[in-house]
């Protein structure tokens, strides 16, 4: 008996004449994840994505773990294949399933005919698998209305399968169909989940982490690395730029006014954003900003922040609360790393009295205090990257 791994699509069922392009890109996601994982075919046929093991050492296990975490796929389950007949099909739901069942009280079956050259109807292709799984799993009973578990009878072109563990996908569109960004990534709770909601809106990623050594310690930037790691269970890898701003909050607090800082140290990461992302062929930046959660996330506060770089700014978490956005965390794995004690750039000179209701030309008023094209410059020229990855031989 052949167990195999069927993906099923989300929202891209509903793509029109550009649908295949985002076939083809999580073609492409699959097929990099599971070379880590072994010997795979990986193709596409009915709106299913196969994923075929080629050999007795493939890692299928593993190989399910990463699919259920690629965007682009919306149910996912492990499955075996029989034979276009009912004697194949009943042979192996009477072999395969009493394992997935166990501990199950009832059941129901659903069949779907794909290949209508098939001879039998689905509600009669159900009922006979029903009776075999009756045979063969003591104490089973049916419930067509409210089963503990949905037996699944597919029977598509080459081959029928049959599974009973269906399972979410991580939904989304496939990573990089939508294009690549670039997610200021702090210390924080907030940007990691900004980075995932995008990326699940099929985002390539890139990050930006600032750091102001010695005030920001080596902890704290690898925390950072450790965020962008947890990521890479969703976007594969992940290269994060990093820039020094501590030349430029020592000229903000030697030169300009406390309650301005705030506003004009992010008027400095906007434009060192920009200048990154295209860089690196990013057309947009991603932030965690939720509104009115802190003094930098006014209304006021972020047009002025906005106003200093042309790209659109993404901000997925903007009407979230923190409750929400501490949910989404927990749920991809960032919690944990992210409350960990280390300060990042933004604690460093935190002003008593931030403005929260900016007006711009005051702001700027106290940017022309301090040389703002060779402070950029000179951060510019701190920037390295390290590049973080759950895959060691992906491409």
């Amino acid at each position: 008996m052949r167990e195999i791994i069927l993906c099923k699509y989300g929202e891209l069922v509903l793509k029109g004449a550009n649908r295949s392009s985002f076939e083809a890109q999580l073609t492409r996601e699959l097929r990099r994840r599971a070379h880590h994982f072994g010997a795979f075919k990986v193709h596409r046929a009915q709106s299913t994505m196969y994923i075929e093991p080629l050999n007795e050492n493939a890692d299928l296990e593993g190989m399910y773990e990463s699919a259920r975490d690629t965007f682009g796929i919306s149910g996912i389950t492990r499955a075996a294949e029989a034979e276009k007949n009912m004697e194949d099909i009943c042979r192996v739901a009477k072999e395969y399933l009493p394992a997935c069942l166990a501990g199950v009280k009832t059941f129901r079956v659903d069949a779907k005919r794909s290949d209508k050259r098939f001879p039998l109807p689905s509600p009669e292709i159900a009922a006979i698998v029903g009776g075999a799984i009756l045979a063969s799993v003591p104490g089973i009973k049916v419930d067509l209305h409210h089963p503990d578990a949905t037996v699944m009878v597919e029977v598509r072109e080459d081959k029928a399968y049959v599974h009973a563990r269906q399972e979410r996908g991580a939904g989304g569109l496939p990573r990089g169909s939508a294009g690549m960004g670039l997610l200021l990534l702090s210390g924080g709770i907030d940007s990691p989940v900004a980075g995932y909601m995008m990326a699940k809106r099929g985002l390539e990623l890139h990050a930006l982490h600032f750091e102001s050594f010695p005030y920001t310690s080596e902890r704290a930037r690898d925390k950072v690395f450790q965020l962008g790691e947890e990521l890479c269970r969703f976007v594969s890898r992940l290269h994060i730029h990093v820039i020094s701003l501590t030349r430029v909050q020592e000229e903000l607090v030697r030169a300009c006014n406390e309650d301005y800082f705030t506003l004009l140290l992010r008027h400095f990461m906007m434009k060192l954003s920009q200048r990154c992302a295209e860089e690196y062929g990013c057309g947009a930046l991603i932030t965690g900003e939720s509104l009115g959660q802190v003094a930098s996330q006014t209304m006021e506060a972020m047009a002025f922040t906005g106003s200093a770089v042309t790209l659109p700014v993404f901000r997925p978490c903007i009407g979230l609360d923190k409750e929400e956005i501490i949910a989404i965390a927990r749920r991809i794995g960032t919690y944990e790393t992210a409350i960990l004690p280390y300060e990042d750039c933004c604690t460093v000179f935190t002003p008593r009295h931030p403005k929260t209701k900016p007006v711009p030309e005051k702001v700027l008023a106290e940017l022309a205090k301090v040389d703002e094209a060779a402070l950029l410059e000179e951060a510019w020229q701190s920037l390295y990257t390290e590049t973080r990855t759950v895959y060691d031989d992906y491409t």
